[in-house]
């Protein structure tokens, strides 16, 4: 428990043990202002702080907050007995703010226990690390690491920046980022993201990324930042609290006054009404629905973090609740995205000399066809002179060979640049490179990628889900793009697309989705930016370290499965479903006891139930979604 929990509820001991001492002694007192002096040390021990916290925030301009609420309400309590026809209210006085701060108390709890459990999990950055300097090891912060300086991780030391292995292969646990608890062998020139722990081996690594903008880091500034963006139930609920309090404050006010005036005796008849007017405000205060709402949803987004799923706040949890319709890029998603050259067809050159031209052009291209390519031909120290590369994304990559214009791509790149192709008779299904030398046409290549081994299921899931239409998007040829389709039961496919085909074909999605539907994309968040950024949910999955996935999705996956995908929907309804049961149950409740209040059968008993006991039960029920799976 937390320091200022534990003086809370000190107090809360305090004042009821305080409040039991002067219901014994004010029996035996007769003045009224003595009996008031008896219970106000209680009250004040009590509720001192939501006094202050009222007339703090009518110094600010927020007048009608639920402190002031209850500071009316009490004080009037306490002041009834004095008006004529009135009787001492004294011990309710003290109870109703006794268990506000029960309430009060709740609330803290379950917030703290939130953020200590999204804390615990985010605790990934470590406070030192080994760097080698000159001959020496020196221990420093994390932060103090500069880029290529070489750093020392041993067994149990958690990764402290993003690196690359030099020397030493080990075993990582990622479970902090991923979820996952199967350990991740890596060895000389794997990455190595920070927040990871070194299970095994010791490993030598060069830093790759400043403190500042390593994994971790960026993690953590997503996951806090998170809050920011509030649902449409989080904005309501501020919206209606804004308009709901001022509402009842005066509706209270008539209350007191109105009644008795028409009564025709004010004098006679205004204690009862100021009684009930009090138990109006006492039940009205919207705490329950400001404080378990939100809270709702922040523990939405921790159950998440759990799980290795980034949710950049509650309103893209509110997207993911209403999906019906998910588009999938295909190369790295569907796919495990690692190609193999299955065929090579020439026409003028030999198979060797295709290759040959093919992988040196693709020779800087990070794509993963590129690495397929100089996989199949992996000796380029042959005194080749390679310059003037030039990739255009979606259609392939230009360089000059020993003075010569080659061009590797697809057979649209081709026809720009004013070959003519050949269409491959041999393979039906693989992605087709073709190559062409001066504008004289060379050859292709046939390369070939796997789909995931859980890409069939995970489709499966997403449409059980509830997600009702299911679309593949992907620059491939149609036979690719069918058969894949038909392997893993996706409705739709749309091949040949280049990047702003992509968008294109998103925005058509968009504009055919019913009304308050949303729509996904799923991709690797690298080539991807452009449509992550135009779907109402932008989701880069597998992307463990890329600043672009990061940066354009609105909901990161932290390894590379696509059954988190139907995990990341089943949660966001499970979330939004706890978050509708509290504004129900609390609005429902109020509604009723009001109502109660309002003719006169709600004693104040009542009144404090609708207002603590309300918040109590939706904070309880909030923590629920903090253990979603």
């Amino acid at each position: 428990m937390e320091r200022e929990a534990k003086i809370k509820l000190g107090r809360i001991i305090v004042s009821a043990g305080m409040l039991v001492i002067a219901h014994l002694v004010s029996s035996s007192v007769q003045p009224l202002w003595q009996q008031l002096l008896i219970y106000l040390p209680a009250y004040l021990v009590a509720g001192y702080d939501v006094v202050l916290e009222a007339f703090e925030s009518i110094r600010e301009g927020e007048i009608f907050s639920e402190d002031l609420l209850m500071s009316i309400a009490t004080i009037g309590a306490l002041i009834i007995g004095f008006v004529p026809n009135g009787s001492p209210m004294f011990p309710e006085a003290v109870f109703v703010m006794l268990f506000f701060q029960v309430g009060e108390l709740f609330e803290d709890m379950a917030e703290d226990r939130s953020r200590r459990s999204i804390a615990k999990m985010m605790d990934i950055r470590p406070d030192t690390a080994t760097v080698i300097r000159g001959d020496k090891e020196c221990t420093v912060h994390p932060s103090e690491l500069e880029l290529d300086e070489y750093i020392v991780i041993r067994p149990g030391d958690r990764v402290p920046v993003d690196a690359e292995i030099t020397e030493g292969s080990t075993s990582l646990d990622t479970v902090a980022l991923t979820g996952e608890s199967v350990p991740r062998s890596v060895g000389v020139g794997d990455a190595v993201i920070s927040g990871c722990v070194n299970l095994s081996g010791v490993v030598r690594a060069r830093v790759t990324h400043l403190f500042s903008e390593s994994t971790a880091t960026r993690i953590i500034n997503l996951v806090e930042s998170a809050n920011e963006n509030k649902s449409r139930s989080e904005s309501f609920i501020k919206r209606f609290a804004h308009v709901y309090t001022p509402i009842v404050v005066f509706g209270a006010l008539a209350l007191a006054v109105f009644p008795p005036l028409l009564t025709g005796n004010f004098y006679e008849n205004f204690a009862t009404w100021l009684v009930r007017a009090l138990t109006f405000l006492i039940v009205s205060c919207p705490c329950a629905l400001v404080v378990s709402v939100p809270l709702t949803f922040f523990g939405g987004i921790g159950a998440a973090s759990k799980q290795g799923i980034l949710i950049k706040g509650s309103n893209y949890i509110d997207a993911l609740s209403t999906l019906r319709t998910v588009a999938f890029d295909k190369t790295g998603t569907l796919t495990e995205g690692v190609f193999e050259v299955m065929a090579v067809h020439p026409e003028s050159i030999d198979e060797k000399s295709l290759l040959h031209l093919a992988a040196h052009v693709e020779r800087h291209s990070t794509h993963p066809i590129a690495a397929a390519l100089r996989a199949a031909y992996p000796n380029e120290d042959d005194n080749c002179r390679v310059s003037e590369a030039t990739e255009v994304a979606g259609r392939g990559v230009t360089a000059q060979v020993n003075g010569k214009t080659v061009a590797v791509g697809s057979a649209l790149f081709m026809k720009e640049m004013g070959a003519i192709t050949r269409e491959c008779r041999h393979h039906d299904v693989g992605t087709v490179i073709h190559v062409a030398v001066d504008g004289e046409y060379m050859g292709h290549i046939v390369i070939s990628d796997r789909e995931k081994p859980d890409a069939q299921a995970s489709v499966s899931a997403i449409k059980q889900a509830g997600v009702s239409r299911v679309v593949m998007l992907t620059g491939d040829r149609e036979e690719v793009a069918a058969d894949m389709a038909s392997r893993l039961g996706i409705d739709e496919y749309r091949f040949e697309l280049l990047p702003q085909d992509k968008v294109s074909a998103v925005e058509q999605f968009l504009s055919e989705n019913p009304a308050g539907a949303t729509l996904a994309f799923v991709g690797d968040g690298i080539n991807d930016a452009p449509v992550l950024a135009r779907a109402d949910v932008g989701i880069a999955m597998g992307v463990l370290g890329s600043d672009a996935a990061i940066e354009a999705a609105d909901v990161v996956l932290m390894d590379d499965s696509l059954g988190k995908v139907a995990a990341a929907i089943r949660l966001a309804r499970k979330t939004l479903a706890i978050a509708r049961q509290n504004i129900v149950f609390a609005i429902g409740v109020k509604v009723a006891i009001l109502a109660l209040a309002a003719c006169g059968y709600a004693p104040m008993w009542l009144a404090v139930f609708g207002d603590t006991g309300v918040l109590i039960l939706a904070v309880l029920n909030a923590s629920r979604a903090l253990h979603i799976k």
